[in-house]
C-alpha cells in the first residue's frame, strides 16, 4: 500500500495534517457534530453547502444537502433526494465496497438533509480521465454493479472523484432507487462480461439482508425508501444474480446521462 493511501476503513480529517479516522469516527462526527456553514457550492442543481462538522474529537469537512433546497423533479417525489443520497451509502456499506463517502441524514442549519464526508480530490480528474488506469478497474467494476442495484439515473463522469487518498469515490446519488428502471451511466465498458465470484457473493449477501425483515440494513433502508422502491432493489438483485453478467445498455431507451461529465 502506498504511503499516501489510506486503508478502506480510514479517512483523512485534514489534507494538510492527515489523521487516520475509522468509519465509525466519521459517522459519529457527521451525525452528532455541530454544523458550521462555509458556503454554497457552485454548479449544483440542488442547494449544496460546504460545512464543517465539529465533534468532540474532530472537525471534518462535509457536503450538506438540505431537503428544502431540492429542485422539483417530475419523476422523483420532492423532499426525497437527501434520503436517496443516504440510502446509497447504506447499500455501498452493506456490499463492503466502500464506494460512497460516509453519509447521514440529520437536521442541520437549514433543516433536515444529507451530510456527506467531503472527499479532498483533484478537480481535473474524473471517470473519463482515469478509466484506463488499471488500479481503478476493480472499483469501476463494482461501481457498474452498484449503479444497477440502486438504479442510478445520473452516473456522470464527474460523479467519480479521485481522492487525495488515491482512491475513487462515487458521489451524487440523489436520483437513484426509483421503482421504474432508469439506469443512465457512462460506465458500460463491462457490459455482458461475467460477474466475478467475489462480487456475486457480495450481491447475494445484500440480497439475503434485504429478505430478512429484522436485518439492520433492511430496517435502515426502510426509513429512507418506500416499500415499492425497496422491493425494486430486491428485484434488480435477483435479476443480476440470475444473469450473472454485467448490465448492458438497452436498445430502447437513453442509457447515458447528459451532460456526460
Amino acid at each position: 500500500m502506498s504511503p499516501n493511501r489510506l486503508p478502506p476503513d480510514t479517512y483523512e480529517s485534514d489534507p494538510g495534517e492527515p489523521v487516520a479516522l475509522t468509519e465509525a469516527d466519521v459517522l459519529d462526527t457527521l451525525l452528532h457534530g455541530d454544523m458550521r456553514e462555509e458556503g454554497l457550492l457552485p454548479y449544483s442543481s440542488n442547494h449544496s453547502f460546504l460545512v464543517v462538522m465539529h465533534g468532540e474529537q474532530h472537525a471534518l469537512p462535509a457536503v450538506y444537502k438540505p431537503q428544502r433546497g431540492e429542485s422539483p423533479l417530475w419523476d422523483f417525489e420532492w423532499g426525497t433526494l437527501c434520503k436517496r443520497e443516504t440510502a446509497a451509502y447504506v447499500v455501498s456499506r452493506a456490499l463492503g465496497w466502500d464506494l460512497v463517502p460516509p453519509t447521514v441524514l440529520r437536521g442541520g442549519t437549514r433543516g433536515i438533509g444529507s451530510v456527506q464526508f467531503y472527499v479532498d480530490n483533484d478537480a481535473d480528474e474524473h471517470y473519463f480521465t482515469v478509466q484506463e488506469d488499471a488500479r481503478f478497474a476493480p472499483t469501476f467494476r463494482h461501481l457498474a454493479l452498484f449503479d444497477y442495484v440502486i438504479n442510478n439515473a445520473d452516473r456522470k463522469s464527474g460523479h467519480c472523484l479521485l481522492g487525495s487518498d488515491a482512491r475513487v469515490w462515487a458521489i451524487d446519488h440523489g436520483i437513484c432507487f426509483h421503482d421504474e428502471y432508469k439506469l443512465r451511466t457512462v460506465i458500460w465498458e463491462f457490459a455482458d462480461e461475467p460477474i466475478e465470484p467475489d462480487a456475486l457473493g457480495a450481491l447475494d449477501q445484500l440480497r439475503c439482508c434485504l429478505a430478512d425483515p429484522n436485518d439492520a440494513t433492511r430496517r435502515e433502508l426502510a426509513t429512507l425508501l418506500t416499500r415499492h422502491e425497496l422491493d425494486a432493489v430486491r428485484t434488480r438483485l435477483d435479476r443480476l444474480m440470475q444473469a450473472a453478467v454485467y448490465p448492458s445498455p438497452s436498445p430502447f431507451r437513453r442509457n447515458f446521462p447528459w451532460p456526460p461529465v
